[in-house]
């Protein structure tokens, strides 16, 4: 359905960022971006660019197509 992949996206980068002992304040500071923001992508209401689910896999240091997985990434 429209907006699956965009809230696939959001949870894994949710549960990435929690595994590393990220805050959601503190990634999106370490990333230049706004709390709201970076909330907004994790419950899949943003539409990103490829460029910025790069930029948040670099940030996680995982493959980006980690943050596309349907299966959660470890």
């Amino acid at each position: 359905a429209e907006g699956d992949l965009q809230r696939r996206v959001g949870g894994n980068l949710r549960r990435l960022r929690v595994a590393r002992g990220y805050s959601q304040e503190a990634f999106a500071d370490l990333l230049g971006y706004h709390r709201t923001y970076l909330g907004g992508v994790e419950r899949g209401e943003r539409n990103l660019t490829l460029r910025t689910v790069e930029r948040l896999a670099d940030a996680l240091d995982v493959d980006p197509l980690d943050l596309l997985a349907v299966t959660p990434p470890s």
